[in-house]
């Protein structure tokens, strides 16, 4: 595996979207020295003796409760296995990992109190990849992902379950075998390793870079279906966006109008066609698609700046002895952007769903009914369009704002709260929705082409329907049509759809890759 420098508050998207995908982090020296000195404040705090949050109080409700100096050992083991409540399925594995990695990166700039063993457990467990079961269910996203963060620390202290590359073990025997030793806990380092909001975080940051493909795929699929149906690439034009100023609707017609670019199809009814104007799904793409390139970005741009935040407390600054109580645990900004990244999803899925409608209806696309040469003897893309459609209603229902509730807990010490934790969530599996759509589109659209041979698209969208076609023939007569939806809903998932279309740039939400 890749190995990467993790820089503490320094990271870049493309660093989380890295190790995302596997690359191992390694924290940059460079923050040794802040961990060290935090760790030796929270020393001197227990030596002075002064009640102070986390450090020898009970937790939330009881935190008027002193500790003893003897018991802060006990304390912070308790803290991690009594909050490790959670229920559910665990976490993927891939999210987990990136959830440690920001955790990491929090507890790396010397603002938590940890001590460096701990820290350097934690680092080693990603390089083993040692990866804690986490149940995904259990945080309303205040106080910190409480739950979750706790089932990752109770590993730590070799209590719970692993996945390793070898399977899934109990943690005292991942740690033998991979050559690791359970931490005992000092003061305040189980406060500060289960409170944050970076469970909520990974789930939105792991979402957002799957919207990245799903995005990018529905542009080259909406050019795809634009081509099938022969629409027009004039609402396309530049400077119809230049007008409307929105950096998002700029940029989407831009890839449209390149992804068609030299399309023999297109040509073949520029002049003499007797439509005045596309449908909506086809002629407002730029604005559609564009206004949820916006919303990602900002979306992206909430969270860059979340994950390379410290969000536990109370935090600890080293330079005084001094420990602050306050409320960085409280997720309501990743609640927010999570909410963005639904809404977004939800109308890629729901402008790639209406395409699909438009082709197989021979009154609006020209082609025959559902795309068969046969209909009646043949129902064609009858039912997978009807797929589409469940899903993107499904989409609609999750889509609700999680951030707009609220639930009290803790005895009401925690009176509002985030709800990001499920908020965050719920987007991978919307994603494989809208994804599924946009397979299902690629398959419609790639039919609809068929039928103008031998008019070609252009180079980029030839390439597309050639990787389409390599999986999937045209459909003839009927067949099973499962098997091609999950071939084509692959070539989505995987980014291959993007990658064949790589002649024409497609704008980037996360960075670069």
């Amino acid at each position: 595996m890749t190995e990467l420098t993790l820089k503490p508050g320094n990271a870049t998207l493309a660093d989380w979207r890295a190790i995302y995908r596997g690359a191992v982090p390694k924290l940059d020296e460079a923050s040794r020295p802040k961990i060290k000195a935090s760790a030796e404040a929270v020393a001197r705090i227990v030596a002075k003796g002064d009640p102070v949050y986390g450090i020898n109080t009970g937790f939330g409700k009881l935190a008027s409760v002193r500790i003893p100096a003897g018991d802060l050992e006990t304390l912070q083991r308790n803290i991690v296995l009594s909050h490790a409540a959670g229920v559910g399925e665990p976490m993927p594995v891939a999210i987990a990992r990136l959830m440690m990695a920001l955790k990491l990166a929090s507890l790396a700039q010397g603002a938590s109190g940890v001590r460096p063993e701990t820290i350097d457990l934690l680092e080693a467990m990603l390089a083993n990849d040692v990866i804690p079961v986490v149940p995904a269910q259990g945080s309303v996203g205040a106080s910190g992902d409480l739950a979750p963060l706790s089932h990752m620390t109770a590993v730590m202290i070799g209590v719970g379950e692993c996945f390793t590359p070898h399977g899934r073990f109990p943690a005292k025997v991942a740690f033998v075998s991979h050559g690791l030793e359970p931490v005992t806990l000092g003061a305040k380092e189980g406060l500060a390793l289960l409170n944050g909001t970076q469970f909520s975080t990974a789930y939105a940051l792991a979402a957002l870079f799957e919207a990245e493909v799903l995005y990018q795929s529905a542009l080259v699929a909406g050019a795809l279906s634009t081509d099938a149906a022969k629409g027009s690439d004039a609402p396309f034009d530049p400077r119809i966006h230049l007008l409307r100023r929105h950096r998002g609707q700029i940029e989407t017609a831009e890839a449209l109008r390149n992804l068609m670019a030299g399309s023999a199809i297109r040509e073949s009814h520029r002049v003499g066609d007797e439509r005045v104007q596309d449908p909506y799904c086809l002629r407002c793409q730029p604005q559609v698609m564009g206004a949820a390139l916006d919303v990602l970005r900002k979306a992206a741009d909430t969270l860059g700046t979340e994950a390379n935040g410290v969000t536990d407390n109370p935090l600890i600054f080293a330079e005084d002895d001094t420990a602050l109580s306050g409320g960085n645990f409280h997720a309501e900004p990743v609640a927010f952007a999570a909410d963005m990244i639904a809404l977004a999803v939800c109308e890629i899925g729901s402008l790639s769903e209406r395409r699909i409608a438009m082709l197989v209806d021979p009154a609006l696309s020209g082609m025959p009914a559902f795309l068969t040469p046969k209909p009646g003897l043949n129902s064609g893309f009858m039912i997978p369009q009807v797929t589409a459609a469940a899903l993107v209603s499904e989409n609609k229902q999750k889509a609700y704002p999680a951030s707009v509730d609220s639930i009290p807990t803790s005895a009401n010490q925690e009176d509002h709260v985030s709800m990001a934790a499920h908020g965050a969530r719920r987007l991978i599996g919307m994603v494989e929705n809208a994804t599924a759509v946009i397979g299902i589109e690629l398959l419609a659209a790639a039919q609809g082409c068929d039928f103008h041979q031998p008019l070609a698209s252009s180079a980029a969208l030839e390439a597309v329907r050639k990787l389409v076609r390599a999986e999937v023939p045209h459909l003839d007569n009927d067949r099973h049509f499962h098997p091609d939806m999950e071939k084509a809903i692959a070539t989505v998932r995987s980014g291959a759809t993007v990658k064949a279309a790589s002649a024409v740039a497609l704008p980037s939400i996360a960075g670069a890759a």
